[in-house]
């Protein structure tokens, strides 16, 4: 876990030297989402691979395929209103967590774009959530 946490200050430092792009995850877009902590209330930032769905952001709670929700998910459950950082944006959005049918569609979708998502599911028995990040104000 705290391998963890410093390869993710690495990205995070990497990511706002170079517009939002990192060399682990160059085909990939990475924002950065800042949530506030359930218990601790202190922001925590956390890099992670999206796809969009209209003007929404979709996210999977994978933690890469371990046997619990990653402390994000949790924190967004706590505080939907978080800051996402991408390339040179801020801007806040309300999370929230998609019903069936379109969860499964949006984790297919996310899936397909990035194959690493369809192998966390079949690494745990938890249903893996998606969260959809919907902007509160126009992207400045």
């Amino acid at each position: 876990m705290h391998h963890q946490k410093e390869y993710n200050k690495t990205i995070i430092a990497e990511f706002r030297a170079n517009g939002g792009r990192t060399k682990d995850f160059a085909a990939t877009p990475l924002p950065l989402l800042t949530t506030i902590g359930a218990r601790s209330g202190q922001p925590r930032i956390t890099p992670l691979a999206y796809t969009t769905d209209g003007d929404r952001f979709v996210l999977i709670a994978s933690d890469k395929g371990s046997p619990n929700h990653p402390g994000w998910y949790h924190n967004l459950l706590a505080h939907p209103v978080v800051t996402i950082e991408i390339g040179h944006e801020h801007f806040q959005a309300r999370a929230v967590i998609p019903e069936e049918p379109e969860r499964t569609r949006l984790y297919k979708q996310m899936s397909d774009q990035m194959s690493a998502f369809a192998e966390y599911q079949q690494l745990t028995n938890r249903k893996i959530p998606v969260v959809t990040l919907e902007p509160l104000s126009s992207r400045a």
